[in-house]
């Protein structure tokens, strides 16, 4: 088995490259086709979901697998090879097997225990069987993957260490108030119709919203959502369905909006968001405290000064009164007194003498009169005036504190935007928006970093622990299988040529003693290989066992073409029975 991984999640690269890095079904199909069109693979899955996008291959070489692989991911990404590089991670082999199914029992989800990943992980099998780059190891892994976390799921507790993404996401809209008392009564907008949009609206539907309206590009999977929502039993919830264009006029009347669309351009840009928010509110929404007047804050800050200070400011630079201070203010980093310490870092000392007297109330020493001097004598003046200074002055302390952020309450949200989509469906603006809460996958992945984990989740570690090493064990026994067969058909050859070659000798002799004289040699070679090939079978399933197939080629001088035939006969009767678990 050489299985390899390479991919990036949210786990190794930020979401923002993700973002970038997503591919749509097309891109998905185009890689898939490249990758088994490459040298180093033959054969390709893609796992693409909203925070992952893994590729895996069969391939014949670890170094250039990694190399190629890497390369098309890039290529079809969009993501310079150089930049992506850093967040790609590699599996091979055992690593590999245990990497997919730790995703498949949600242990590697944004949010642990999820699901909704057995459904991706069907769906790229399927994918890749269609277009035939899956062969009997990606078949075989996926398939067992898919059993694995279902396992996971049905033996343990795992459900409760985490939600789904879209329950995740409306814990985290709700602020942890209740979702269900959160969203009783609320009107909802879910933009999209695919799997996870359609999730969303069941989940709303089940927390009691009071109106769902559905809206996609195309609007026949809209309503057959709408009427999915509208008779389903447990939910008493109205739904409706509406073309795309009909968006920004729904979101004026929305308490909750859900989008997770496959467009690769915003569906729901900031002026969008604030122009629904004025419709709704007939009040604009304005940018919270980050965007307060500067003007505002600056005297927010001198107010609260002198209140806890009792003292009054020194001013800054630039005011009034540094007029007749020697220093140049220009040069002033912004925010400073030029009676600071940081304000006369790297003077030389003729301008650091005349900061110095102006400083301590004196007069400033007439520059243009010294003009003409210079040397060592002047320079034993200037040095003489710095050391008075500093005896009567000491050190300058810098009075003025650094300035404390005002903090502005933001007003209650009116409007909840939930965005699952990968690229991001809303402009990462709408964050700093009053009366919006936006939840995002960014935000969605901050959240989730701290989530505490189950006890259950040690259970399912132990079940990919096992599966691992049982996947690991069928899989170099299988690799020995067509060496045996090959072996076995070897000797019904010989057999069949020596009972020919007897029949020459003893033509004379009757069916009955010539069946059970082929009986009789076939139980002695039979015998003589049972032994053996059992015990070949036993030590190629343990680690390291993969040379024993080598070894019994060797040994019995079987043909290559041979082996490799009978190789090809069960793949294609993998081929005809294949299909997801």
């Amino acid at each position: 088995m050489s299985l390899l991984v390479v991919g990036l999640s949210h786990r190794s690269a930020p979401v923002s490259v993700l973002e970038r890095a997503s591919l749509n079904a097309g891109a998905q199909l185009k890689l898939l086709q490249d990758t088994v069109a490459a040298e180093p693979a033959a054969e390709a899955a893609v796992l693409a979901t909203c925070n992952r996008i893994e590729l895996y291959a069969d391939v014949d070489k670890f170094h250039a697998g990694v190399a190629e692989l890497s390369t098309l991911l890039a290529q079809h990404s969009g993501v310079g090879l150089e930049e992506l590089t850093p967040y790609l991670y590699v599996h091979y082999e055992d690593r590999a097997v245990h990497h997919l199914f730790s995703v498949a029992c949600g242990l590697d989800s944004m949010v642990v225990g999820e699901g909704q990943i057995l459904g991706q992980i069907k769906d790229s099998l399927a994918r890749a069987q269609d277009l035939h780059t899956a062969g009997r190891l990606l078949n075989d892994l996926f398939q067992q993957a898919l059993r694995v976390g279902k396992r996971a799921h049905s033996e343990t507790g795992i459900d409760r260490a985490g939600q789904s993404l879209v329950t995740f996401g409306l814990e985290q809209l709700s602020a942890g108030a209740d979702v269900q008392q959160w969203a009783r009564g609320k009107r909802a907008l879910v933009i999209g119709a695919g799997s996870m949009s359609s999730l969303a609206a069941a989940t709303l539907a089940r927390a009691g919203v009071a109106e769902i309206v559905v809206a996609n590009r195309t609007f026949e999977r809209a309503e057959r959502l709408a009427r999915i929502l509208s008779e389903g039993d447990d939910t008493d919830v109205l739904a409706r369905a509406v073309p795309m264009d009909s968006v920004p006029g729904e979101l004026t009347r929305a308490d909750v909006a859900v989008s997770c669309t496959g467009a690769t351009g915003l569906v729901l840009t900031a002026d969008a968001v604030v122009a629904s928010v004025q419709g709704r509110t007939g009040a604009p929404a304005l940018e919270d405290a980050a965007g307060a007047d500067t003007a505002v804050r600056e005297a927010a800050v001198r107010e609260t000064a002198v209140r806890d200070t009792g003292e009054t400011p020194l001013p800054g630079a630039g005011s009034a009164a540094d007029e007749n201070c020697p220093l140049d203010l220009s040069s002033v980093p912004s925010g400073f007194s030029v009676m600071g310490e940081a304000a006369v870092a790297g003077m030389d000392a003729a301008t650091l003498e005349q900061h110095g007297a102006w400083a301590a109330g004196g007069t400033a020493v007439d520059r243009t009169r010294e003009a003409g001097r210079s040397g060592p004598e002047a320079d034993t003046e200037l040095i003489g005036a710095l050391a008075a200074t500093a005896t009567r002055v000491g050190r300058i302390p810098e009075r003025r504190r650094p300035e404390p952020v005002v903090e502005v309450p933001r007003p209650e949200p009116v409007l909840f935007l939930l965005d699952l989509a990968m690229p991001r469906d809303v402009d990462a603006a709408v964050h700093r928006l009053a009366g919006v809460r936006l939840v995002d996958i960014e935000s969605l992945a901050d959240a989730s970093a701290d989530a505490p984990m189950a006890a259950d989740v040690d259970m399912v570690r132990r079940i990919v622990a096992d599966e691992v090493t049982a996947f690991g064990a069928a899989q170099r026994a299988a690799h020995i299988t067509p060496t045996v067969v090959a072996l076995r058909s070897m000797a019904a050859d010989v057999v069949a040529g020596e009972i020919a070659r007897l029949e020459g000798r003893l033509p004379g002799l009757d069916d009955k003693h010539r069946a059970e004289i082929t009986q009789t040699v076939k139980r002695v070679v039979d015998k003589l290989l049972h032994a053996p090939t059992v015990r070949v079978k036993q030590l190629a399933a343990e680690p390291g066992g993969a040379g024993y197939a080598d070894a019994l080629r060797t040994l019995f001088d079987l043909d290559q073409e041979t082996v490799a035939s009978v190789s090809r006969a069960e793949n294609s009767t993998t081929e005809k029975n294949r299909g997801p678990a």
